[in-house]
């Protein structure tokens, strides 16, 4: 996906899904079915063991909420 192609990527209701931007000043445009709430967010932790996600880079910019989503049992 890149700017110039403008191609989009849907993600059904409930699927758990991440991304990691490979450039510098990148923009990602959300489209959602119900109006955000930020108490309502869950998510799985983008570097749980049990995922064993290779992602491209390895020491990544990430939120606070999302390094704190715990680990899956």
């Amino acid at each position: 996906m890149t700017a110039d192609n403008r191609v989009a990527l849907y993600i059904p209701e409930g699927f758990a899904h991440g991304f990691q931007t490979l450039e510098d000043d990148c923009e990602v445009l959300y489209l959602m079915s119900e109006s955000y709430h930020a108490d309502l967010g869950r998510g799985l932790r983008w570097d749980d063991p049990k995922l064993a996600i290779r992602w491209p880079i390895p020491d990544p910019l990430v939120s606070d909420r999302d390094r704190g989503f715990p680990l899956l049992p």
